[in-house]
């Protein structure tokens, strides 16, 4: 099964791996914290477990701004130089060993951090709510909208060729995960302007009450 699966999901950087809408995980990497750094549990705050109080007061105020949450309790670790195959990475997201780990500046914590909360999100929201998603994209596609809500989702959304589209081939679905991603973050962050923002205001409100319509005040699987 899906949950079953060690993937890792990053932030806004680079990444693979993003769940089969079938389901199903596909091309999984890992990503380890430079000198193997390990959660202190320090704190914790409903379903996150902290290794840094900064963090936890940080995170309780943006876990505010999303639909309730639950599940088993995530994991939330700094982790410096926190790379992938590709190169550096600002966040990884393991679903199997349910945590986090960061390695992103403070400003850019809260979009970082509802990114990474929002491929659990994915990975539980069930095919029918993906395969909706799916055709909010397949409009904009239709309309030749674009512009993304986020670089993660923003380079593959460039780099997907009408076949992988219409196939809705591994490129495919791996957009669509971190469009989801990358539009909640936009929601629910409370960051409302950055140079990664640049679907137009049109689409941003469709996607906007997708996410009420489907998702409404939640509770949401993580």
């Amino acid at each position: 099964m899906a949950n079953q699966q060690d993937v890792i999901r990053f932030d806004g950087v680079e990444g693979s791996g993003i769940i089969d809408a079938s389901p199903g995980n596909l091309n999984g990497e890992s990503a380890s914290p430079a000198g193997g750094a390990t959660l202190k549990r320090l704190a914790v705050s409903g379903l996150f477990l902290f290794d840094d109080p900064s963090r936890r007061a940080r995170a309780a105020a943006i876990l505010r701004r999303l639909p309730p949450l639950r599940g088993a309790p995530v994991r939330i670790q700094g982790a410096r130089g926190l790379r992938d195959r590709s190169g550096p990475v600002h966040a990884g997201s393991f679903l199997r060993e349910r945590r986090i780990a960061f390695d992103c500046t403070r400003d850019e914590f809260p979009r970082i951090f509802v990114h990474e909360v929002a491929h659990f999100v994915w990975l539980r929201l069930g095919n029918p709510a993906r395969w909706s998603y799916e055709r909010v994209l397949r409009a904009e596609f239709a309309a030749g909208v674009t512009g993304e809500l986020g670089w993660s989702a923003e380079w593959r959304k460039r780099a997907l060729s009408p076949r992988a589209r219409r196939a809705r081939s591994v490129a495919w679905r791996e957009y669509c995960c971190e469009s989801f991603c990358d539009t909640a973050a936009w929601l629910w962050s409370g960051i409302r302007r950055h140079a990664e923002f640049t679907l137009p205001a049109g689409p941003r409100a469709a996607r906007a009450r997708w996410f009420a319509r489907t998702l409404g005040r939640g509770p949401l699987s993580i």
